[in-house]
């Protein structure tokens, strides 16, 4: 069996997601760093298989897969417990716009590259660019705490594809000093995530220095 590599950089949500939907899968890889602070992205070797130039990509089965949320339908598909979505039509629509929220909402307004052309290009100072972020995070996680259930996890008993996007999402939020108090939804659900081995192995901190 070919290796599966998954280019990860330690910080990136998005490669994180994948980390988590790997872990909660069992299937084993082996990860490459690739700096997005040292521009091991834009390297052309890289860019000719992600044309892109960013993280994560997971080369599996003979693909270069790239987008986080593609990534984890691939897995979804070949590796089917847990679930990440349902097979109900109406309930895989409800989980997709909670994962969306973060991932097509959330996240791309605030990630590295946005943040340096505030600050690089723009002139931006770093209370600005601080503030700029919270307020994407803050916006989103109002209609997030909205559509969160009252008990248990978005995915029920086990995380689905809106649970792992929020793991990653409430440590940016964390990172940023952004205040959390009017998510306890969110809270509750990100704390018992993050009891899960899955989770935990996943997080930054635990893969910085692999």
């Amino acid at each position: 069996m070919t290796d599966i590599i998954l280019y990860d950089y330690w910080r990136s949500s998005a490669s994180y997601r994948v980390r988590i939907a790997l872990n909660l899968k069992g299937v084993s890889y082996t990860a490459i760093s690739t700096s997005l602070l040292d521009g091991d992205q834009k390297a052309p070797a890289y860019v000719a298989r992600n044309p892109q130039g960013f993280v994560p990509m997971l080369s599996i089965d003979g693909h270069d897969l790239t987008q986080s949320l593609a990534i984890i339908d691939y897995l979804d598909a070949n590796y089917d417990d847990p679930p990440m979505v349902s097979s109900d039509p109406a309930e895989r629509a409800k989980t997709l716009a909670q994962a969306l929220v973060i991932a097509a909402d959330i996240h791309p307004v605030n990630n590295l590259r946005i943040l340096k052309y505030l600050k690089d290009e723009l002139g931006q100072d770093q209370d600005v660019v601080d503030t700029w972020y919270r307020h994407w995070i803050e916006e989103g996680f109002v209609a997030l705490e909205a559509m969160a259930p009252e008990t248990g996890l978005f995915g029920g008993d086990k995380p689905n594809l809106a649970d792992v996007c929020l793991v990653p999402q409430m440590s940016n939020a964390r990172r940023f000093k952004t205040d959390l108090n009017a998510f306890p939804k969110l809270a509750r659900i990100d704390a018992a995530c993050n009891q899960l081995e899955a989770f935990q192995k996943a997080a930054p901190e635990a893969v910085k220095d692999q």
